[in-house]
């Protein structure tokens, strides 16, 4: 479709089933109203004539009116003026009945295009967040076969130095392979190669991660045993909470706490979708939202930044100074603090 000089684009053809749908169903509804009412019109006109009729015979007017040719062309009259009457109404109840399929068509017609709206940002949100899953377990798949060849070199340098019995050949090789890590170190993290980065304390893990959050006492979970070994949401060098940290709240909640603050306010809360956080980025019109990734050792934007920092305060001063996109040009400036007492992270510090 689309493509020969008489196609229609797909969107236009969408439209016109859409449409078409609203139409068919409107006008069987249209159809079963209008019988409704052309049995109401009829049996309304029926009684009347008959009452008429019997009102007639009552008097007995036929029987005193000495002109019996009068008295039948007055009936005629009579019967003439009720079916002039019900033709009127008749018009007047079709007139009804098509406004009100017109009415329903519309209904019906934005209803379907509002389903199918729905279905598709369903479907795109989707497809994003595979997506952006995917590519964060290449990069840990890609960490993982690094470090297993390094502990295989390592091993082969052990046992060459150990069978040649020389002590000062397996000092030289720890050098050189402490020499190899410093620089994987500096590379990974974007750091000066003045020396290697402090060593970070890798929590030991006391529970099964599952995939993916399933539940908010599942998240809060891996925040306690996961993240506060590693002080995410705290300043540095400190023991107060950094004031742009929030707990599991949504993102119509954080757009809500940025409404009223300039462009460059932001905020990091905890991702209900991944292992991480979400960086809620106030622009000069709307909000942006980026998904980052702590399910490793490191701190790193999904799918729009190839930085990582070892922890989650580093990542946001690296982008106070640096922007996250070219294409946007994000700095993050004002942090946007708690609004409520208690403070919407409280669940994840009790």
């Amino acid at each position: 479709m689309g493509e020969g000089p008489g196609d229609k684009p797909y969107e236009e053809i969408s439209e016109e089933l859409i449409a078409e749908r609203a139409r068919l169903q409107a006008q069987r509804e249209a159809e079963e109203l209008w019988r409704q009412k052309e049995a109401e019109i009829t049996k309304k006109f029926r009684d009347a004539l008959a009452n008429e009729k019997a009102r007639i015979l009552a008097e007995k007017w036929k029987v005193e009116t000495e002109d019996r040719k009068a008295a039948k062309v007055l009936e005629e009259r009579i019967h003439e003026e009720f079916k002039r009457k019900e033709e009127e109404e008749r018009k007047r109840g079709e007139e009804q009945i098509r406004l009100q399929e017109e009415q329903r068509a519309k209904e019906l017609y934005w209803t379907l295009k509002q389903a199918q709206l729905q279905s598709h940002a369903s479907e795109k949100e989707e497809r994003e967040w595979e997506e952006q899953l995917r590519r964060s377990k290449a990069a840990d798949e890609e960490r993982s076969r690094r470090a297993q060849r390094a502990r295989d070199e390592y091993r082969r340098h052990s046992l060459r130095a150990i069978q040649k019995g020389t002590v000062a050949g397996l000092s030289s090789m720890f050098r050189e392979l402490g020499q190899s890590q410093e620089q994987e170190a500096r590379l990974d993290h974007h750091l000066p190669g003045a020396g290697p980065p402090p060593p970070l304390a890798v929590p030991v893990r006391t529970w099964e991660r599952p995939r993916r959050p399933v539940s908010r006492e599942v998240i809060v979970r891996w925040f306690k045993e996961e993240q506060l070994p590693r002080r995410a949401g705290f300043e540095r060098n400190t023991k107060s909470i950094a004031p742009w940290f929030h707990g599991i709240i949504s993102r119509e909640d954080a757009e809500d706490l940025l409404e009223n603050m300039t462009e460059g306010a932001f905020l990091v809360r905890v991702s209900e979708k991944i292992w991480g956080y979400t960086l809620s980025y106030r622009l000069q019109k709307g909000f942006k939202h980026f998904l980052v990734d702590a399910s490793g050792d490191f701190y790193s934007f999904l799918g729009v930044d190839p930085n990582r920092h070892a922890t989650l305060t580093d990542l946001i001063d690296f982008h106070k100074e640096e922007i996250i996109t070219v294409s946007g040009g994000e700095l993050l400036q004002e942090p946007c603090g708690q609004r409520d007492s208690p403070p919407d992270y409280h669940l994840l510090f009790e």
